[in-house]
């Protein structure tokens, strides 16, 4: 059995990697601050064994806790574990001087903290198991460029690389070590684009921009970015990988 663990699966590219992952062989625990009942159905149409958890992972104290609910779900007999550090969110967007601290606080605990303690409680609990072992961090090019009014969201996918580094470097030689990656998905058509397009110019230089990729149809949908990641990670070439990646410089062609 395959296990998958994934954060923000309500929507977005967590939703269809959720979606995409509900095969034979596989269970899945999908995190999120709201349930997605169609998930839920789906599961239970393709018997798939599905757990579903509300936790907003801003509120980074209730890690543990959720780690535990979600290893005591696990099988002992399984081949293989994946967690897929997905949610993120892009506010506040503006100029830092604009941002409250609550605000500040926030970005850094869902897009840094959150994935830094979950990757964490996920290693120390398999250290002696003597499966396969992954982690993918979901990044973002805004991680490896700055972008003004994006300096929280910046900041903590920059932080989430880095951290990630750190973490290959860590286990490279390890026995039973976990495979972590920290991966750009490239420019997808979620909610977040939409916030992003729904910004005055004076928050962000580049809405133009963001809106002309929607108009000129230059955006991928989550169900295509969800396909691309999964044979990525289920391919033999995934434990070759660097831990810094982007989707659109890897091959698609994929064993």
């Amino acid at each position: 059995m395959d296990i998958y663990i994934i954060t923000g699966a309500s929507k977005g590219i967590g939703l269809a990697l959720g979606k995409q992952l509900l095969q034979n062989n596989h269970q899945l625990i999908c995190v999120a601050r709201t349930k997605n009942v169609a998930l839920e159905k789906l599961a239970k149409e393709e018997k798939c064994p599905l757990l579903y958890i509300e936790q907003d992972l801003a509120q980074t104290d209730e890690l543990p806790n959720l780690m535990d609910q979600i290893f005591q779900a696990i099988p002992d007999d399984f081949e293989s574990i994946t967690l897929i550090n997905n949610a993120g969110i892009v506010e506040p967007i503006g100029k830092v001087e604009s941002h409250s601290p609550e605000a500040i606080a926030k970005s850094i605990a869902v897009n840094l903290t959150a994935p830094m303690i979950l990757t964490s409680l996920f290693m120390n609990k398999l250290e002696n198991k003597p499966a396969v072992k992954k982690i993918i961090n979901i990044s973002s090019g805004a991680g490896r460029h700055p972008y003004s009014g994006w300096g929280c969201y910046c900041a903590g996918k920059a932080g989430l690389d880095h951290f990630t580094r750190v973490v290959s470097e860590e286990q490279a030689n390890k026995e039973n070590g976990t495979k972590i990656i920290s991966i750009a998905p490239g420019i997808i058509d979620t909610g977040m684009q939409e916030k992003i397009r729904s910004v005055k110019m004076e928050d962000f230089e580049l809405v133009d921009q963001f809106i002309g990729y929607k108009e000129n149809n230059q955006l991928q949908t989550a169900d295509q970015t969800a396909e691309a990641l999964i044979k990525l990670i289920q391919s033999p070439r995934f434990l070759q990988l660097d831990p810094i990646s982007d989707i659109r410089n890897i091959g698609i062609e994929l064993e």
